[in-house]
C-alpha cells in the first residue's frame, strides 16, 4: 500500500512562495466575509459565513504550523556579554 511522502525538499524561497500565497488567500477570505456582511442589509447566509469562518480558520492555523517548525538562529553570546540585536 502506498505511504505518504513524510520528507520534503523545499528550501526557503519555497517557503516565502508558500506563505505569501496563504495569506493572500486569507486575505482573499476575509474580503468575501466583509463583503458578505455588509451586503444588502439582510441577514447574512449563515452557512455561507461558517463556510468562510472554517476555510479562513484552517488557513491560519496551517501558516501557524509553518511558523511554528521554523528554526531560528541568533548568533552566540561572546564572554558572558548579551546579544544585542541590530
Amino acid at each position: 500500500m502506498p505511504q505518504y511522502n513524510t520528507k520534503f525538499d523545499l528550501d526557503i524561497d519555497d517557503l516565502d512562495v508558500i506563505e505569501t500565497a496563504l495569506r493572500e488567500r486569507k486575505k482573499e477570505l476575509s474580503l468575501e466575509r466583509l463583503t458578505l456582511l455588509g451586503g444588502d442589509g439582510g441577514a447574512p447566509d449563515a452557512e455561507a459565513l461558517a463556510a468562510l469562518d472554517a476555510a479562513i480558520n484552517a488557513t491560519h492555523e496551517l501558516l501557524g504550523r509553518l511558523h511554528n517548525q521554523k528554526v531560528f538562529y541568533r548568533p552566540k553570546a561572546v564572554q558572558n556579554t548579551p546579544y544585542i540585536s541590530g
